[in-house]
């Protein structure tokens, strides 16, 4: 552009003919919320600024072969891992991580020494349990050796005796070990006593492979309890041997179903494959009486789960089973079963929630991403509520909405982070703020609405905003306990559903987040990922919102503070001045009420903070201003409702 200093200098003349007005009002300063640089680095070959994995992104593979066993004498499983581990970077690794998280449960585990007096959700107090490890070897280029390795906490560090090449090298690791079976198992897994025997929830049961990336390299964060997992994807071909008596539930396909079920509930399985309504496999009447198993010893049950970050299951010589069809995208179907003990056999309890699976996987397959597992397992168990790929564990008293809320919400948990692999254990709101928010979308779709509530946002920006409130942005273990909901849960949350209804509306917001679960499908994004593509994908620089909602804790609000007529004449229009009080801005909606009923409404940008936190617009109205109302649906979290409304009189 052609700069005229000569045309400029007369400008500066008539500005400084004028009053200069500060525009800061309140806490609010639109150059810390607009300001030009936001991410820390550009762009690469890796990690694109578009928001996508780039032309040289790459990721590790771990396949698994798993031979176990479960002990329902002495409560036990014991087993042997076979990994199958690929390193698909650029550099050799000398050392590989992998996680044991059963060592949370020894009684020197950090997880133990930093549980509060009182105990917590994650505790175990008086139960010494933990992994233990009989031999770690490794099959490298053909020949099979032992290996040396360092157990600390809930990591192994096994050296490799020659550094594992990059670009696709692989090797073995064998490991034999066994662990004893909590009762309350940090809410995640263990076992509960019924009327027909032990349930057990199953999961955290086998080494796994740390997650390796171009962000921090080997991600080593130990298992503490509040903080979730990371994890590798890949194959996983696993057995679990039991006593007949047994039934066993687990994520994938059932690859022996003539080895381990009846044939009469092989045939109804095939009738719930092509049934929307929910087919009995194993009724109320068959527990009861000891039947529905196989008059065998041992039972070796064969699973296969492939695409997949993990695997768990469920096992109960009391489990009540049913089964329906899921419809898919594309003509594709699955099969959505429950399995529960007869207690929580109640019509508004555990006999809806096949219904429940059913109704929540199709609403999310429709309108994000297809479901991508060959079944959809509850297990009704001790955990309130925990997620897995292909298989949830629920409370088995959990009843009504309770019941759909927390069926919905952890088989939500299939798109994050299952299929969008983030690290939990850092950034818990990428995977359950995300779903606490598809799950408020499914909540529209379930049944015609039958379990939606009207979102209150304003009444929550007192929880969202207290004096010791943190910042999204604040890993699990730091979060205290008392935010650990809002902050990983529903003020993420929120805050996907203030861009969908408040700054980009229903079509944008809606293509943009898929255009993100695509990219990062079966792949390991960072919030920067995130934020760039829903950037590009909607065409918007969010900057400003990132910076408020996630990585600090800015209020909002919206006043309305004057009206005033030109001419002082009503019949002129009216101009009225608006203010944004605190440190976060948002789009404006104001409603406008004349003398004589007539209402009218106006929208306005977020850009008409930039100039300041005061702004005057006309409104051509014909008559003397009622009110007016900033925010009339309460669709923001406004912390001082005091000023959201100017009366005439």
């Amino acid at each position: 552009m052609y700069f005229n200093k000569n045309l400029f200098l007369p400008a500066i003349c008539f500005f400084l003919s004028f009053p200069v007005f500060s525009q800061s009002t309140g806490n609010y300063d639109q150059h810390e919320a607009f300001a030009p640089i936001f991410y820390p680095a550009f762009g690469d070959e890796v990690r694109t600024a578009a928001g996508t994995p780039g032309s040289r992104y790459w990721q590790n593979e771990a396949d698994y072969s798993i031979q176990a066993a479960l002990d329902d004498v002495n409560h036990r499983i014991s087993g042997s891992v076979q990994i199958l581990y690929k390193n698909n970077g650029p550099e050799s690794l000398p050392f590989l991580w992998l996680q044991l998280d059963q060592n949370i449960y020894k009684p020197d585990s950090r997880g133990e020494e930093t549980t509060p007096v009182g105990g917590s959700r994650y505790a175990n107090h008086g139960f010494e349990g933990g992994d233990s490890i009989q031999s770690v070897s490794v099959i490298y280029q053909g020949r099979e050796q032992k290996i040396h390795y360092i157990i600390n906490d809930t990591r192994m560090q096994i050296f490799l005796p020659e550094a594992l090449k990059g670009h696709g090298d692989s090797l073995k690791i064998i490991i034999i070990y066994s662990f004893g079976i909590p009762e309350r198992g940090s809410d995640r897994m263990g076992r509960m006593q019924t009327q027909n025997g032990w349930v057990y929830t199953i999961a955290q049961w086998y080494p796994r492979m740390c997650v390796y990336d171009n962000v921090l390299g080997w991600n080593t964060l130990p298992y503490i309890g509040a903080g979730e997992f990371y994890l590798e994807y890949g194959n996983y071909d696993f057995t679990i041997t039991t006593s007949g008596k047994q039934l066993v539930v687990a994520s994938g396909e059932l690859e022996n179903p003539a080895e381990v079920l009846t044939p009469e509930q092989i045939k109804r399985l095939d009738a719930a494959r092509n049934s929307d309504k929910t087919v009995m496999i194993r009724t109320e009447e068959e527990v009861k009486n000891k039947k529905g198993r196989l008059s065998r010893e041992k039972l070796i049950w064969h699973f296969k789960c492939n695409h997949a970050r993990d695997v768990a299951f469920g096992a109960s010589e009391g489990f009540v089973w049913d089964a329906a069809r899921i419809n898919l995208p594309d003509g594709k179907k699955s099969l959505a079963m429950s399995v529960y003990p007869i207690e929580s056999a109640r019509d508004s309890g555990w006999k809806r929630s096949t219904e429940f699976v059913k109704g929540a996987i199709e609403s999310y397959s429709n309108r994000w991403y297809i479901y991508p597992y060959p079944n959809a397992v509850n297990v009704a168990g001790p955990v309130s509520g925990m997620e897995y790929p292909g298989i949830v564990f629920c409370f088995s008293y959990s009843q009504g909405r309770e019941l759909w809320g927390v069926t919905s919400h952890e088989f939500g948990h299939t798109w994050f982070p299952m299929i969008v692999g983030s690290n939990e254990r850092k950034y818990a709101w990428m995977d359950e703020g995300f779903n606490t928010f598809i799950n408020s979308v499914a909540d529209q779709d379930f049944n015609n609405g039958e379990f939606l509530q009207k979102p209150r946002y304003r009444q929550r920006a007192a929880r969202f905003f207290q004096p010791n409130s943190e910042s999204i942005m604040t890993i699990p273990e730091v979060t205290n306990p008392r935010y650990l909901a809002v902050n990983a849960y529903t003020k993420p949350g929120m805050g996907l559903e203030l861009l969908r209804y408040d700054v980009l509306g229903e079509a944008r917001f809606d293509s943009a987040f898929r255009y993100y679960i695509r990219s990062w499908a079966f792949k390991h994004p960072t919030p920067w990922d995130f934020f760039h593509a829903m950037e590009n994908g909607s065409g918007e620089d969010l900057s400003w919102f990132w910076r408020g909602w996630f990585m600090n804790n800015w209020k909002v609000d919206e006043a309305v503070s004057n009206v005033e007529y030109p001419q002082s004449n009503p019949a002129n229009g009216a101009l009225i001045t608006i203010q944004n009080r605190e440190k976060l801005p948002m789009p404006v909606t104001v409603e406008v009420k004349e003398t004589g009923g007539k209402t009218g409404r106006v929208n306005l940008p977020v850009e008409i903070w930039q100039r300041g936190g005061e702004w005057k617009f006309y409104y051509p109205s014909t008559r003397k201003i009622e009110s007016v109302t900033i925010d009339p649906d309460q669709m923001l979290p406004d912390t001082d409702e005091s000023n959201n409304v100017w009366k005439g009189n």
